[in-house]
């Protein structure tokens, strides 16, 4: 019998085999890295909010005020605001009983609230950010024209914006 001949091994044949290994090296380095850069941002973004509330000093009491009216500021026409607002103390008012509010500055701390309110926009004021705006702003007033009483939050516990 014949002896078949030895084929020699075809260069374009192997060539494809070292291609396609040499892309699925580099499609899972790109995976690896890719995959480590997503973990880095997730722990890097979800671990703020954790350390922003545990320095965040949370409201301890609660003082309830009476229901704001006022005449906003727009100039094309008259809107006005009705809201009811409680403060969150970070220590109880001077004095305070059960359900009292104490000595709570309630004169000083309506007056600050109302030279806020009255500069308000309508337009603004529905926003969720121009709520988010006007308790910080609000907070901001309290705590230069009442200091003593360590305002924290504020409570928005009715709105009404009327156009």
């Amino acid at each position: 019998m014949a002896e078949e001949p030895k084929s020699t091994p075809d260069p374009a044949a192997e060539a494809p085999k070292k291609k396609s290994s040499a892309l699925l090296i580099i499609v899972g380095a790109l995976v690896v890295l890719l995959g480590g850069a997503g973990a880095a941002w997730y722990f890097l973004h979800h671990s703020k909010p954790a350390e922003a509330a545990s320095v965040e000093k949370t409201p301890e009491f609660v003082v309830h005020l009476d229901t704001f009216t006022v005449n906003l500021a727009d100039p094309e026409e008259s809107h006005f605001l009705r809201i009811s607002m409680d403060l969150g103390l970070g220590h109880p008012p001077k004095d305070a009983g059960e359900k009292g509010a104490g000595d709570f500055p309630t004169a000083r701390a309506r007056d600050a609230i109302l030279s806020v309110l009255a500069v308000g926009k309508a337009d603004v004021l529905m926003t969720p950010e121009g709520k988010a705006q006007l308790k910080h702003d609000l907070i901001q007033a309290l705590q230069e024209s009442v200091p003593d009483s360590d305002v924290r939050a504020v409570y928005f516990t009715e709105f009404l914006v009327q156009r």
